[in-house]
């Protein structure tokens, strides 16, 4: 049984960029950008994307993982973004089952001599009901409360003299760049959109009258600069996004204000968690995640201000001992920066407000805005909310930019409500499919099958030409060589990066083991691509030293997966 994708192909779409005439371009290939272009190009609009670097790269392959509403903020008085984010959830969990899974969550409460302060109690059981109200009914479960053995059931590692009791309440979890790929491969293989990475906008071209007719850009592989032709543009690059309306309007306007989160991945073992928790932080008003993953867990996360370079958001020693502090307040085992297997920082795009409080206060609700000539820019918003932002943002195009076209009538409303992403048609009936692929075991398809849905029988069907692409890239983490080589020849992988931290998830998950890995994966992608050795040797080499830049400015030692999560070898 041989299964062949459609192609995902850079070189193919540069020649569509440099030859055809779009209706709409998007600027930006995070989650929001991804979004955009799906759902213009599901109106039937001819669309197509550019991401400066890789897909997923930003903000949009660094956050806590999470499709929720967000208790937090409720307390904050955004009841609108909690109601919106929780319809979208339960969207997702419709649209992509194979990526979008529910997650229960445990809220342990703590208090003196078995007795939790009255107003504690009440605002947490108050926030909970309205958290149900809100939309968590959606989903089929309401919260539980829950006694002082039931809730260390879930969590035996808690400081059990302190602990009186809990509630257990209900999310759910997505990998961040996967869905971002699926978004836009649904977008290029089901819809005809034109998707490239690795091609920065560096200028916006302008009619006689001031109006936005094209993206100049500049691919960095070729050199060849050119203008792509279109009659709309969506600024939708998240913390960049003040640098392209640079491009329209001549200044900075500096309308970002970037938020720095970090997460930290410990051996399981050490936390013990049996679903994620929500535990306090001592002496601040947040909270941390606490979010099991096969044999890690990961804590996260921060909120903080930034005002570093924009490209290389890093976690520092203090963002570390933030998180560690945190998990073994609530902890009877001390994790130490020993225990930290890999780390994580991102960069949320909040948009300025006059307060200068916290940024952990800031709205996370999106704005669109068009400028002049025609440039729409989307920012805010978060993760969960992406779909009901895209189609916020295509409704300005529509409505504003390209509201004198006529042509246009028939596509004002969105489709995404109900749209299936790709993966999800074919993923049901996967299990049963086994025996066309004999070389691959059960437990293997399952997890090709949560991150690929029913393309993973593409996956699977590379393993059964070649069964030694069934083997693990790095000791501990689920990933194997065929999804390197798949990501290669379909997913528009061009580095061992993109590969190693946005493909799959080896690098935030396995620091220094991703490290030992990365000839491995080069050597696979050489198959695919052609590479020479000092191609292979360059991509491997820029890996290991992102890696080691990584690691110094954190301050963390090296880790081995197979001593902290006692693999047998």
């Amino acid at each position: 049984m041989t299964v062949r994708p459609r192609a995902f192909n850079r070189g193919e779409s540069l020649e569509a960029l440099k030859t055809e005439s779009f209706d709409l371009v998007v600027v930006g290939g995070g989650i929001t950008g991804a979004g955009v272009v799906l759902d213009a190009a599901s109106r039937g609009m001819r669309a197509a994307l550019i991401e400066c670097d890789d897909f997923a790269s930003g903000t949009s392959s660094k956050s806590s993982k999470l499709a929720h509403g967000g208790l937090r903020y409720l307390q904050q008085g955004e009841i609108g973004l909690v109601y919106e984010a929780l319809h979208e959830r339960q969207r997702l969990l419709k649209n992509a089952p194979h990526l979008v899974r529910i997650l229960p969550f445990l809220i342990p409460m703590f208090g003196k001599g078995g007795a939790i302060p009255a107003k504690v109690s009440r605002v947490l059981g108050a926030a909970m009901w309205a958290y149900d109200l809100t939309g968590g009914w959606r989903i089929g479960k309401i919260h539980e409360r829950l006694d002082h053995d039931e809730t260390l059931s879930y969590m035996p590692t808690l400081p059990a003299e302190s602990l009186v009791s809990g509630y257990l309440y209900y999310d759910a979890t997505v990998d961040d760049a996967r869905l971002v790929l699926t978004v836009l491969r649904t977008a290029a293989l089901e819809y005809g959109a034109v998707i490239a990475n690795r091609l920065p906008a560096v200028g916006l071209s302008k009619s006689g009258g001031g109006r936005i007719d094209g993206v100049d850009v500049r691919d960095p592989y070729s050199g060849d600069e050119f203008t792509i032709r279109t009659r709309a543009v969506v600024n939708a690059a998240g913390v960049w996004s003040d640098d392209v309306r640079q491009l329209d309007e001549g200044v900075h306007p500096d309308s970002i204000r970037p938020a720095k989160g970090i997460h930290i991945a410990v051996p399981w073992d050490k936390v013990r968690n049996q679903i994620a928790a929500v535990l306090p932080v001592p002496k601040d008003r947040r909270s941390v995640f606490v979010v099991p993953h096969g044999r890690l867990t990961y804590i996260g996360t921060t909120d903080t201000d930034y005002d570093g370079p924009l490209d290389d958001p890093q976690c520092t020693p203090e963002d570390i001992r933030y998180l560690l502090g945190a998990i073994n307040h609530s902890c009877v085992n001390e994790l130490t920066t020993a225990d930290v297997i890999g780390s994580w920082a991102g960069l949320r795009p909040l948009v300025k407000s006059a307060s200068s409080g916290r940024t952990a206060d800031l709205s996370r609700g999106h704005s669109v805005k068009r400028s002049g000539s025609g440039l729409v820019t989307i920012t805010g918003g978060k993760l969960t909310t992406y779909r009901h932002m895209a189609a916020d943002t295509v409704d300005e195009v529509v409505n504003s930019v390209l509201a004198a076209d006529t042509g246009f009538a028939g596509y004002a409303k969105s489709v995404t409500a109900k749209l299936p992403l790709r993966g999800k048609e074919g993923y049901d009936s996967l299990m049963g499919s086994l025996k066309a692929f004999p070389a691959v075991d059960p437990q293997l398809a399952r997890h090709l099958g949560s991150r690929y849905g029913g393309e993973a029988r593409a996956v699977m069907d590379l393993i059964q030409r070649d069964p030694s692409l069934a083997e693990t890239l790095v000791s501990g983490l689920p990933y194997v060589a065929a999804e390197a080589v798949f990501a290669t020849r379909y997913e528009m992988a061009n580095t061992v990066d993109d590969v190693l931290a946005r493909r799959t998830r080896a690098r935030i998950y396995g620091r220094d083991d991703s490290a030992m890995a990365a000839p491995r994966v080069g050597e696979l992608m050489a198959s695919v691509d052609g590479w020479d050795s000092s191609q292979v040797r360059d991509s491997v080499q820029d890996y290991e030293a992102g890696i080691s830049h990584e690691r110094e400015t954190s301050e963390l030692p090296i880790t081995n997966m197979e001593e902290l999560l006692s693999i047998p070898t």
